[in-house]
């Protein structure tokens, strides 16, 4: 598109049309008129968590392989004796650009934005990437870029049975009883905004597993913030100071509006 002279700054930037400048009054009104909005679209977000987690289920019967840092490696195995499990799909491999220095670009960018993988942990969840790099390569690419995530190699027909051979995509496993089931699948502009630690527990059958959660009965469920922690610290029997209790109990009852 040519941008004509009369259209830019001294600089030669496009002219930007920004909003209104305002007094604190006005802004503040203006902010609480779009927080109706935003609040709106908070609980539409948890509505839609809570619909996904009623999904039916399907059951994985085919024995997939994979390699590890350990060797070879079962879907099971990569559950680490959790309950679910992420796998998002990374392309690192010989084609991709910029092979063998670095994955794709939008896939690095993905594995930049993962939270610490502990917190995860502590909901009973893992999340690993995989992709059809030899196990050498993924070890000097995780090493180079400071990513902590499991990675493992794809050996067998994993991507194109669950919808990530040619594209990106993002599938989560329950695993019960030696039985593992496919409970979700996002992929495109789903997979964008994925990283955070809510984002990943909210596609999982489990949810964050906290008390205001609309979740079908029997659930685990544990009360807001009380199970946050440093990523370092998290034990099972550690007893929460009396002040931090006080103030999250009150920070639980914020939440709810």
């Amino acid at each position: 598109m040519t941008i004509s002279v009369e259209n830019t700054d001294k600089r030669g930037q496009p002219i930007m049309h920004t909003p209104p400048v305002v007094s604190p009054q006005a802004w503040e009104t203006a902010r609480e008129q779009l927080l109706v909005k935003e609040k709106a679209q908070t609980r539409a977000r948890d509505a839609l968590a809570a619909e996904r987690r009623r999904m039916p289920w399907m059951t994985v019967e085919k024995p997939y392989v994979f390699e590890g840092t350990a060797g070879k490696a079962s879907l099971v195995d990569l559950f680490e004796g959790r309950r679910q499990l992420i796998v998002y799909r990374a392309f690192f491999e010989p084609g991709v650009f910029g092979w063998p220095d670095h994955a794709c670009r939008g896939c690095s960018m993905v594995a930049d934005q993962v939270a610490h993988v502990a917190h995860l942990n502590a909901r009973d969840t893992t999340l690993v990437f995989v992709s059809r790099a030899p196990q050498a390569d993924i070890a000097q690419l995780k090493a180079r870029m400071g990513w902590e995530m499991p990675w493992f190699t794809l050996t067998d027909t994993f991507d194109a049975d669950f919808g990530v051979d040619e594209w990106h995509g993002t599938n989560v496993f329950y695993h019960d009883r030696n039985r593992v089931f496919r409970t979700y699948f996002i992929n495109n502009r789903g997979d964008e905004q994925m990283g955070n630690t809510w984002n990943y527990l909210d596609i999982t059958p489990l949810g964050r597993q906290e008390v205001w959660e609309d979740s079908p009965e029997g659930y685990p469920q544990t009360p807001t913030y009380k199970w946050w922690n440093w990523h370092d610290s998290y034990v099972a029997d550690a007893a929460p100071d009396k002040k931090w209790v006080e103030v999250s109990d009150a920070g639980e009852a914020a939440f709810r509006n």
